[in-house]
Formats: C-alpha cells, structure tokens, sequence
C-alpha cells in the first residue's frame, strides 16, 4: 500500500469531533476524541479512494505527480 497526503479539516462538535477531507468531496467522518477522529477519517479515505476505483475503468485512470 502507498502512502499518500491529505489535508482534513477538524471541527469540534457537541458529540466529539467533526474531520472532513478537502481533496475528496463528501468524504467525512467523526470520533469522540481528535485522535478517533482521525484514525476514522484514514478509513473513510481508504473507501473512498476504493469506491472511485471500482467506479473508473483501469483503462481510464492514471497516476500523475504534481507538485505543489
């Protein structure tokens, strides 16, 4: 498995903590401490990125670098 980077953003909420990924639209989660947070958005993402997978043709998809 690789490692990639992502930048979430983290909210506090009356239940725990509110974590959002800004690079994927709608992937978001939620724990009752910043550190169950995270842990349960690095989940999140890895659905996500699996779900585009199975929803993309291997023909169709590349990986490209690109610095920022």
């Amino acid at each position: 498995m690789r490692s990639l980077t992502y930048t979430v953003a983290l909210y506090p909420s009356e239940e725990g903590y509110s974590v959002s990924c800004l690079g994927l639209p709608g992937c978001w989660s939620q724990g009752e401490t910043e550190a169950e947070a995270i842990a349960n958005i690095q989940v999140a993402i890895q659905e996500y990125l699996a779900a585009i997978a199975e929803l993309v043709p291997s023909d169709q998809r590349r990986e490209v670098n690109v610095l920022v």
